[in-house]
């Protein structure tokens, strides 16, 4: 499906308003907690788990690509999807291979860095608002998948490994995020650029909220557990998803 204009376009991914960001961290902070439901909790392993969630996200992967039009339950699936699978591939990675989550977060790094520069180099832009080609979704929701999965280990780094815990890792990247949201609107930074570092951080938020709201009062969490965690950031999702929903079937109906 290719574009020759922008009159020609149809629209197959979500608007990046206040609301996106909100539905975004609500998806990363699930995939947390979900997946670490299915390796930890229901005792899959980090590696069936991925298999599974891999799975998952193909399926709804290639449904997203095949449609015709922004389909809200589709998109934010897809976004779901890419979340659990990256919070199982980052934990097997670093965990289940010894790799570290320094060596995780840094191998991921490069992999998202080489991946944004095949996408710029083949269709010019980084821009979300102009995926006009099923080559630039695809290469849209490979770069999601792969910032997705960075952003568990750079989440599971800072709550760990540097001795910030939970709640500090998730106060620093937090700040980083209205930092960004500042220089959005009141300064010239590229649009484009500042999008795709709050997009990365995100995750880590998601990350290191996900891990407070689950673990322990003795590992510095709340100990709400992975299930039930899983099933508020669910049903919190259900909703925004639904009025997403409602919204546009309501625009084309007008």
């Amino acid at each position: 499906m290719n574009y020759k204009t922008d009159k020609d376009f149809v629209k197959k991914v979500a608007d990046v308003t206040v609301l996106f960001w909100v539905m975004k961290i609500s998806a990363t902070t699930l995939g947390e907690t979900a997946g670490d439901m299915l390796s930890m909790t229901f005792n899959w392993g980090y590696g069936i788990s991925s298999v599974f969630l891999l799975t998952f996200f193909l399926v709804t992967f290639l449904i997203q690509l095949f449609a015709k039009k922004y389909n809200p339950i589709v998109y934010w699936l897809v976004i779901i999807s890419t979340s659990t699978a990256g919070t199982t591939i980052s934990d097997y990675m670093d965990r289940s291979l010894g790799l570290g989550y320094l060596t995780g977060s840094l191998i991921l790094f490069s992999m998202l860095m080489v991946m944004l520069s095949i996408w710029y180099f083949s269709e010019k832009s980084l821009s979300v608002t102009h995926v006009h080609s099923r080559k630039a979704e695809l290469f849209y929701w490979l770069t999601i998948l792969i910032s997705n999965t960075l952003g568990t280990a750079l989440g599971d780094f800072l709550a760990d490994d540097s001795g910030l815990g939970f709640m500090g890792g998730a106060l620093i990247i937090g700040s980083l995020l209205l930092v960004l949201g500042v220089l959005f609107f009141f300064t010239k930074i590229s649009k484009v650029l500042l999008f795709w570092i709050a997009f990365v951080l995100t995750r880590p938020f998601g990350a290191t909220f996900g891990d407070l709201l689950t673990k322990s009062v003795d590992k510095g969490g709340l100990n709400l557990g992975t299930i039930g965690s899983s099933l508020v950031l669910g049903s919190v999702l259900v909703v925004l998803i639904g009025n997403e929903w409602f919204k546009e079937q309501n625009r084309f109906s007008a």
